[in-house]
Parts: structure tokens; sequence; C-alpha cells
């Protein structure tokens, strides 16, 4: 919510109209409301794996951890629910949602769109610290590997597609993919083993790594759109055994 200043006083002229408009521009600021701390709050444990697939989330409990109104937890819970991170149960309450094969298939296709669009068009992939913010991803998930520590590296690879993202300079496809990705945290809870699915897609972040540090940037939108596609076709495979 864009929130601007009033400036009172007597306005005679279209000179003092602008002279007005100007000062207004000047101190306007940005102001988010509570319910989106909230919301952002949740979105991130549930993107973090710390809030689990089906976990009960009492209103009043909430807004004391939080220490903020029960409405303002209310308006959170239905932005979640409106992003299908949560579902809220008749007579039973707010839970972390199980997200469905149908899910799984339209959140790829966001991701396909997004992330390698990122890569074709983003204003910031010739940006050193945008860039080294993917290769400091992708090494962050080759020291897990090397501790065997798995969840390690799944919160490395969640953190390497929202660097991908992040190339873009959008900060409302940043926002985007901060729900994209709380969501297939959701959908990885449904994976047998962690390290059997996010082990071989480390080696494929490194090669789009490299291709993005060279400027091979179609060629890295084309493999990543490729690796999405496995990725996708892993998963829902997967869920037809459950």
């Amino acid at each position: 919510m864009l929130t601007i200043w009033v400036v009172s006083g007597h306005v005679g002229t279209d000179a003092v109209v602008a002279e007005a408009l100007a000062s207004l521009a000047a101190t306007r600021h940005v102001v988010v409301p509570a319910s989106e701390r909230v919301a952002a709050d949740i979105r991130d444990q549930v993107a973090a794996a710390k809030l689990p697939v089906g976990a009960r989330l009492p209103e009043e409990g909430l807004g004391r951890a939080l220490q903020v109104s029960r409405n303002t937890v209310r308006e959170a819970l239905s932005q979640l629910i409106a992003e299908r991170v949560l579902v809220r149960v008749p007579n039973r309450g707010v839970f972390v949602v199980q997200p469905e094969v149908d899910d799984v298939r339209d959140v790829y296709r966001s991701r396909l769109v997004i992330e390698t669009g990122a890569l074709r068009h983003g204003e910031l992939v010739d940006d050193a610290q945008a860039v080294a913010r993917v290769r400091s991803a992708v090494e962050g998930g080759r020291a897990s590997a090397a501790r065997s520590d798995w969840t390690g590296v799944a919160d490395a690879n969640q953190f390497f597609h929202r660097a991908v993202v992040g190339l873009a300079g959008s900060p409302r496809l940043d926002r985007e993919m901060d729900r994209l990705l709380a969501e297939m945290r959701l959908v990885f809870q449904r994976m047998p083993e962690v390290r059997a699915f996010h082990e071989p897609y480390l080696a494929r972040n490194i090669a789009i790594t490299d291709l993005i540090e060279r400027g091979a940037l179609p060629e890295a939108a084309d493999e990543l759109a490729a690796y999405l596609v496995v990725a996708r076709d892993q998963i829902v495979e997967a869920y037809a055994g459950l």
C-alpha cells in the first residue's frame, strides 16, 4: 500500500499545485500492512519446512506469538488461503495445505515461465552481485552435500531458484517466486527421500550457473526448462505411487 502525506495549504495556481505534488512525491513512502508481514512470516516458515503439511494454525495462538490482533491474523491467513499455502476446513480451522498433483503441474507451469523468463529477459543478468547470489546458492548446496546434509541441499536448491528469479530485477516476480517456493516445499514433503530427489539436481544447478556466468543465457534458460520438466514429471510420478 502506498501512503502519501497530504500537505495542507492554499492552492491558487498551477505552479503551487505542481510544487505541492513535488513535495508529496518526495515524502511518500511504502507502508506494508501488518497482515502482509504476518503472511510473509508464515509463508517463510512453510518455505523453510518448519510448518509441515497438515499443521493447524490457530488464530489466537498466532496472534500471541506474533503480537498482533486476531483480525490481523485472520487477514493474513485469508491471504495465504488464496495463495493455496493454507486451507480452511469448516468447523476445524486453518491448516497447512496438502498440494495435489494438479497443483504440482500448475506450479511448474508458472515456474517454467518465470524462471526461464528471468534468464532470457532479466535486467540483472549482467549484474555481478545478482549473479554472485546464484553462485553462492550453488556453493551452499555443494557444502551441504559434502556434510551429507541433504536438508541443507534442499534449502540451497530453494535459494538457487530464488536467486535465478532475482536476475529479473522485478520485486513482483520475487514475491510471486516466494509464494511458489512455499508451495514447492509442501510438495517436497511428499517425496520419499530428500537425498534421492535433490542430489541429482545439484549438478544441474552448477551447470546452469556456469552458463549464466559465461553469458550463455539462452542455453541456461533451455537447460533450466529441461530441468524443470524432468523435476515435474518425477514428482507427478511419485504422487501416483502414494
